[in-house]
């Protein structure tokens, strides 16, 4: 009964972990973003399998777009350009059972100090990296990085990866005046 406790409790933490992935975003204050309508892609991540890469492109194609943004095959005001990487981790809980008590039996009073049950779990981490840079001075104008665990289901992912890419551009463009209202 307390292993199976102990097990649906690390299922829970670990579900918890996975359920939103941890988003940043940088900018430069300098830039005025108003300035920029068009964008074009530098580099489309390219590690991993095809569909899924091509389902983040559409998926910050349809950011940009849903911002008024445009894409261009060449010439853009802004270039983007997107990495993803995977990693490895193990996680490793161990959990004590309470001390018992004997009863009076042959050996009289006695007592146990508990069990050690010790799990260990392998996940994979997922990040997504965008670069957006200034087309004419090349100087990098926004970053955006979304790290999260990676579900072991294909609609899990895509479902998580859809959550990362909104909320990454959920303050996009800086500055805008869509943005101050929020």
């Amino acid at each position: 009964m307390r292993r199976s406790l102990a097990i649906a409790a690390l299922t829970l933490l670990l579900a918890a972990c996975a359920s939103t992935p941890m988003v940043q975003t940088d900018h430069d204050p300098a830039v005025q973003f108003a300035q920029y309508h068009t964008y074009s892609w530098r580099q489309k991540p390219q590690e991993g399998p095809a569909l899924l890469m091509q389902r983040i492109v559409d998926d910050i194609d349809a950011q940009l777009a849903a911002k008024g943004w445009r894409q261009v095959p060449e010439g853009g005001d802004v270039v983007v350009a997107a990495h993803v990487a995977t990693r490895e981790r193990n996680r490793v809980d161990t959990f004590y059972d309470a001390p018992m008590w004997g009863g009076w039996g042959w050996y009289g009073p006695g007592w146990n100090a508990g069990f050690a049950h010790t799990t260990s779990t392998s996940y994979t981490v997922g990040t997504l990296l965008v670069d957006m840079f200034d087309a004419k001075t090349r100087r990098a104008i926004w970053s955006g990085v979304a790290e999260g665990t990676v579900p072991q289901s294909p609609v899990q992912v895509n479902q998580k990866l859809d959550e990362a890419v909104a909320k990454m551009f959920v303050g996009f463009p800086p500055g805008s005046a869509v943005n101050a209202v929020k």
